[in-house]
């Protein structure tokens, strides 16, 4: 037999698979390997992090990284779709006023 030891991750690592895993369209397995992580492992950290409740987050988890990557991603979609609008007008217009 042999004597692993088990990986220590940072806690914040921790919290951060678990909220990915909670909120993203991916299944918690597949989140597992895409972190590179033991699917139990996972699963263990969920039912860890949801016995502590609200009381024990951190405030710093309301302006999380995720949070924020996910919003500027979807203001930088928007921003992409408005000048892409903006581009055909300006080439419709110029046309007309030929």
């Amino acid at each position: 037999m042999s004597n692993q030891q088990a990986k220590a991750y940072p806690a914040e690592f921790r919290e951060s698979a678990v909220k990915l895993a909670l909120e993203s369209n991916n299944s918690i397995a597949q989140t597992a390997r895409e972190l590179g992580i033991k699917q139990n492992t996972l699963y263990n950290w969920i039912h860890l992090y949801s016995k502590k409740g609200a009381t024990n987050k951190p405030d710093r988890e309301m302006n999380h990284p995720f949070d924020e990557i996910k919003r500027l991603k979807k203001e930088l979609a928007q921003a992409t779709q408005e000048r892409d609008i903006l581009k055909k007008a300006k080439a419709y217009f110029a046309k007309e006023y030929r």
